[in-house]
């Protein structure tokens, strides 16, 4: 396993990883998206899932999320937030394939979203897939208003690669920044997540691999001065 990465190191690895070995970038995302509905079926929490995508690839994530529980007859209640942006590339097929699917996803007023948060209990869960790694300054609405509704909500937290709102790198929120029970996070730890002000955030941190073999990613981290675990 490679040691922590920087934001700037963790868009690289996805570039070089379809370059260099030709994995196809929704291929990574499905990986990734698959490793968080096995922490998913693990926690067993009887209630009901609720998953907040945003227009990004981390979006993305939570929507192919979304699609592979509907596969294993898993409902969940998501809520897409573009925030006024357009979706990225991947984010968008995997939203085309779960409308196609018949799987409802739900563009809601943000005051709407927020509502149906609070009233969730301790025996459901929030998959938080908002915003990830790329977020720099500080949130705007509508994202803003809906970490704060994530955080005033009884419901337990998964957050998918980062806690939405947090900077990966200084392991500090921009503003606000979702407070999530455990954290997926996606090929290695984040450098801010060694920052001690970032443990309140992140909870209790799992790395999942996404497809891409160990023996390149030891070789590229190598190639960066980095030191493996």
């Amino acid at each position: 396993m490679i040691g922590s990465l920087t934001c700037a190191q963790v868009r690289q690895v996805d570039l070089d990883a379809v370059a260099e070995l030709g994995l196809p970038s929704l291929l990574l995302m499905e990986n990734a998206a698959r490793g968080v509905c096995d922490t998913v079926v693990r926690m067993g929490l009887p209630g009901s899932i609720t998953i907040l995508a945003g227009p990004g690839n981390n979006g993305g994530d939570g929507l192919a999320v979304a699609r592979l529980l509907a596969a294993m007859a898993i409902p969940a209640n998501v809520f897409l937030i573009r925030g006024g942006k357009e979706l990225s590339k991947d984010a968008a097929e995997n939203l085309g394939f779960l409308l196609k699917s018949g799987v409802l996803v739900s563009e809601l007023e943000s005051n709407v979203v927020a509502s149906s948060l609070k009233q969730l209990s301790q025996h459901d869960l929030i998959i938080d897939a908002l915003l990830g790694t790329g977020i720099r300054g500080t949130v705007r609405t509508p994202f803003f208003e809906i970490i704060q509704a994530v955080n005033e909500s009884n419901a337990k937290v998964l957050a998918v690669d980062v806690p939405s709102g947090l900077d990966c790198d200084l392991g500090t929120p921009c503003g606000v920044c979702v407070r999530a029970d455990r954290t997926v996070t996606f090929v290695a730890r984040k450098v801010g997540f060694l920052v001690s002000d970032a443990q309140e955030f992140i909870g209790e941190v799992g790395v999942c691999h996404i497809g891409i073999p160990q023996e390149w990613l030891t070789r590229w981290s190598q190639h960066l001065g980095k030191d493996c675990l």
